[in-house]
């Protein structure tokens, strides 16, 4: 792996350079439809494609350097843009390879972590969609974007330094109490917000979509709704008693106008769990 890059600029420089890999799956599932042309469509090939935050956000890139000067409109929705370009161009043009597999060959670990991440991604995507749909947003897909790639410098660390991120890993798990982005920096000497937001500019990718990855923009409703996917995604990945999920459903009860016990059972609904909403403040440790 890149032991040898120092510094966000070298990283930039790399990443900007680099061929973001895809999930085998991702691949699979798109020669499984390229071969059936019944069932090959821009919706079809989409909903793949959506699964994926990698292969997104490829597509996505490929996009904005191939913009027609003519283009007014931002793409951001995938199922619009691959009707633009047509589905059998995007075939041509933006191979689903290298696969994460591939890249990780010998790095178990690290393979697991970014499995765990691009999971936890697809789950924040999918509750960023529905709040979006609840709250009659006309931006839901650019929301369901937003939430998927809101990690995406993670996602991408992972793939070209999994021995730094597995070093982060371990000196959070040996200090909790440690906040992410310091360690960050004393690994990497930035953070990977800081490389993102960057990262994203330079690919220029569409603005709608930068503002609503802003955490610092969480005033707005759109933005609140992503954040709040994160959140959600994140802690009850840890398990559905985690302690901060309590005020997760807070939260999100107030972005839907709704109470925190309505929230717990839509969610458990949702994720196949039993939420007691008697006792909607407690984890079960504490009870």
């Amino acid at each position: 792996m890149q032991h040898n890059i120092k510094g966000l600029d070298h990283w930039l420089s790399y990443l900007g350079m680099a061929e973001i890999p895809v999930l085998k799956q991702t691949s699979r599932d798109l020669s499984i439809l390229f071969e059936d042309q019944n069932k090959l469509s821009a919706r079809s090939v989409a909903l793949v494609i959506a699964v994926d935050p990698m292969m997104t956000v490829k597509l996505l890139r490929y996009l904005q350097e191939h913009k027609h000067r003519s283009q007014k409109n931002e793409l951001v929705q995938i199922e619009q843009a691959l009707i633009m370009m047509g589905v059998e161009a995007f075939f041509n043009k933006v191979p689903a390879q290298p696969f994460v597999q591939e890249v990780l060959k010998g790095q178990t670990e690290a393979l697991i972590q970014l499995l765990h991440v691009i999971h936890r991604a697809h789950r924040a995507s999918e509750y960023a969609y529905d709040w979006a749909v609840r709250l009659t947003d006309m931006h839901f897909e650019e929301i369901r974007i937003a939430a998927l790639l809101h990690d995406l410098a993670e996602m991408l660390m992972w793939c070209f330094a999994p021995t730094e991120m597995l070093e982060i890993r371990a000196i959070q798990l040996r200090d909790k109490t440690l906040r992410t982005r310091s360690v960050q920096e004393q690994v990497f000497g930035f953070n990977l917000f800081d490389l993102q937001k960057q990262l994203v500019k330079n690919w220029q990718l569409p603005e709608l979509l930068l503002n609503l990855m802003d955490d610092a923009c969480s005033n707005h409703q759109r933005v609140r709704n992503v954040v709040l996917a994160i959140n959600l995604a994140r802690h009850s990945a840890n398990g559905w008693d985690d302690a901060a999920l309590p005020d997760d459903y807070t939260d999100i009860a107030e972005l839907l106008r709704m109470k925190p016990e309505q929230v717990m059972l839509m969610i458990g609904e949702e994720a196949g769990i039993l939420c007691d909403t008697s006792k909607p403040h407690l984890s079960s440790s504490e009870s």
